[in-house]
């Protein structure tokens, strides 16, 4: 289930970044067996870009959880909420958590990450350093302040992974780190781990 705070943010086109939508888009592809291609007839002609998946064989992937043996595959859905100012980034990582089969939410910069954990109540958030106004390490030292807290896990999602960037990560508050671009595998992972109940 999607859903998002468009209402209350301001969605701006990307002034900059890290140059990581198409890495991220390459590894949405692949956790789906895909591949994506880019065309272009050069500068000024814009680009197409084209993915291709495989098509789904239902009948062997039910044949495969009717014999799959008892505790393989369970699951259980969360409240994700993903704060990233970059709109591209944040619709990545939406997807990613929603093709998981959790429920997520939206919000593009700090202010509204903080007003979105009150009544969301989220069980993680995956949330960028780097954002306007209210920061990610402010946004980690307040939620940290609040009753409840230790209920969810804060993941700090940044292009910085230096140890120096990793002390600080820890000092905020996070539960743990992960660079852009987000691996799939290693999301969805962690995301179904045990202790995070």
């Amino acid at each position: 289930m999607r859903c998002g705070l468009r209402n209350f943010a301001a969605v701006l086109p990307p002034v900059g970044g890290l140059g990581l939508g198409l890495a991220l888009v390459k590894n949405l592809g692949a956790m789906h067996h895909g591949a994506v291609a880019v065309e272009s007839e050069g500068a000024g002609h814009g680009c197409r870009f084209t993915h291709r998946f495989p098509a789904l064989d239902t009948e062997s992937t039910a044949r495969a959880a009717a014999t799959a043996p008892p505790g393989i595959g369970a699951f259980r859905s969360r409240r994700i909420l993903v704060i990233d100012d970059s709109q591209d980034a944040a619709e990545t990582q939406a997807e990613l958590v929603d093709l998981g089969g959790h429920e997520v939410l939206v919000a593009y910069d700090g202010a509204l990450g903080l007003l979105a954990t009150e009544g969301f109540a989220p069980e993680v958030v995956l949330l960028d350093l780097g954002l306007p106004g209210i920061d990610g390490y402010e946004v980690a030292r307040r939620l940290g302040d609040r009753p409840g807290r230790e209920q969810m896990r804060l993941i700090a999602v940044t292009g910085y992974g230096q140890e120096a960037d990793r002390r600080l990560i820890r000092e905020a508050g996070f539960d743990d780190h992960r660079t852009k671009p987000l691996d799939p595998d290693v999301l969805q992972i962690r995301l179904s781990e045990a202790d995070l109940d």
